[in-house]
């Protein structure tokens, strides 16, 4: 029986670079690496042994054109246990210009990002599932107001 995913393994152009994005603006951490050829990195938080991996191809490797030309993965989903670790995690990002866009999702609140070679991620917050009422079960786009989220939320802050 499946429990969940454990780990993606992506081809970048220089895994080194992905390293240092990943360390200094997320906080994954190194857990085995062979420069110029592959690192192993586990979040902050995570329990797994890795989760994400990165294999360079080289620098003359070609963009993905996942979604516009050609089949491929959307992006990957990093899960924070807070909403102030996300509004923490909109800063680093912001600062290190990789965000690109946010959503309410009613269930999830999202931050949308890219790595330094233009591969999109997610940083989100799933809501807990008694706040969820009748958007469980559906597909929600809108826009993101951190402030107010934090307002609506200020009493789960106060627990952690």
């Amino acid at each position: 029986m499946i429990t969940g995913m454990n780990h993606a393994v992506l081809y970048v152009r220089d895994s080194r670079r992905q390293q240092r994005f990943y360390a200094d603006v997320l906080g994954f951490e190194t857990i085995i690496e062979e420069p110029g050829r592959f690192v192993f990195m586990r979040a902050p938080a995570s329990e797994n042994h890795h989760d994400i991996a990165f294999f360079s191809i080289g620098d003359g490797a070609e963009s993905s054109s996942a979604g516009r030309g050609s089949v491929g993965m959307y992006h990957i989903a990093w899960e924070v246990t807070t909403l102030e670790e996300l509004v923490a995690v909109r800063q680093r990002l912001e600062e290190a210009g990789a965000l690109y866009g946010e959503s309410d999702h009613g269930a999830n609140k999202s931050l949308y990002a890219k790595d330094p070679d233009g591969l999109e991620f997610e940083v989100m917050w799933l809501v807990p599932a008694e706040y969820w009422g009748d958007e469980e079960n559906q597909a929600i786009i809108r826009p993101l107001d951190l402030a107010r989220e934090q307002q609506r939320f200020a009493a789960l802050a106060e627990h952690h």
